[in-house]
């Protein structure tokens, strides 16, 4: 049985940009920039399940992308400035954007799947019944 009818619900969405646990709200979901905390602080909640795999550096490469090309665009169009120009705009925009954004989407991500209760997938034999889990 899980303790989580003990805390209020948290809004994933606060929880995880703020890099707060998604159970309680309040421990801390990161010890270093991106490291994961073993477990909660707080509230003790285990972090093993946490699997946000690659799909927070996914969401920056393709939102960072779509900012960056497309004002790179608007420059280039608009006052065509020479190349070692968009070196030193764009370079120090991707990574100030990257860098940025990647905690508060890999937290966000990781709240998602601790309300959603994702779990990696899992084949059945065809002796076993299906779990209704």
């Amino acid at each position: 049985m899980s303790d989580d009818h003990r805390y209020p619900p948290v809004s994933p969405l606060s929880a995880g940009l703020a890099g707060r646990c998604p159970r309680c709200g309040q421990g801390r979901l990161f010890t270093r920039w991106l490291d994961t905390a073993p477990k909660c602080d707080q509230c003790g909640l285990d972090y093993s399940f946490i699997d946000s795999a690659d799909g927070p550096a996914v969401f920056v490469i393709l939102v960072v992308g779509i900012i960056v090309v497309g004002l790179a665009f608007f420059v280039e169009f608009t006052y065509q400035p020479p190349y070692w120009l968009h070196l030193i705009l764009w370079i120090p925009l991707i990574l100030l954007l990257s860098i940025g954004m990647l905690r508060p989407l890999k937290g966000l991500l990781i709240a998602q799947q601790y309300v959603h209760k994702a779990q990696e997938g899992r084949l059945v034999r065809d002796d076993e019944e299906p779990r209704g889990d």
